[in-house]
């Protein structure tokens, strides 16, 4: 059976390694501050041709900035993730 080269609709969910819960393709094209989530091409490879759907996305130097860095140790994201909530709370104040 030949895969398709088209992201299955956001009825079809697979499980996310992140959260744990299921999640559309939509969600893990943003996931990660706007842009797809480092696990992207490992979640979704099984369903749909997604490595070549998103190298028709994105630019070269884009490609290499989102998926050939090597990830933030899982502290320094967290610490982030607090930085981001105190701005916005304060922001809202």
């Amino acid at each position: 059976m030949e895969k398709e080269n088209m992201p299955p609709g956001d009825d079809f969910m697979v499980r996310c390694r992140k959260l744990g819960n299921p999640v559309p393709f939509s969600y893990c094209r943003i996931e990660n501050r706007g842009s797809p989530c480092s696990k992207i091409i490992d979640c979704w490879y099984d369903y749909f041709m997604v490595e070549d759907f998103l190298r028709q996305e994105f630019e070269p130097d884009e490609w290499e900035r989102i998926f050939n860095q090597p990830p933030k140790p899982k502290v320094l994201s967290l610490i982030e993730l607090i930085e981001e909530a105190k701005k916005r709370k304060t922001e809202e104040q």
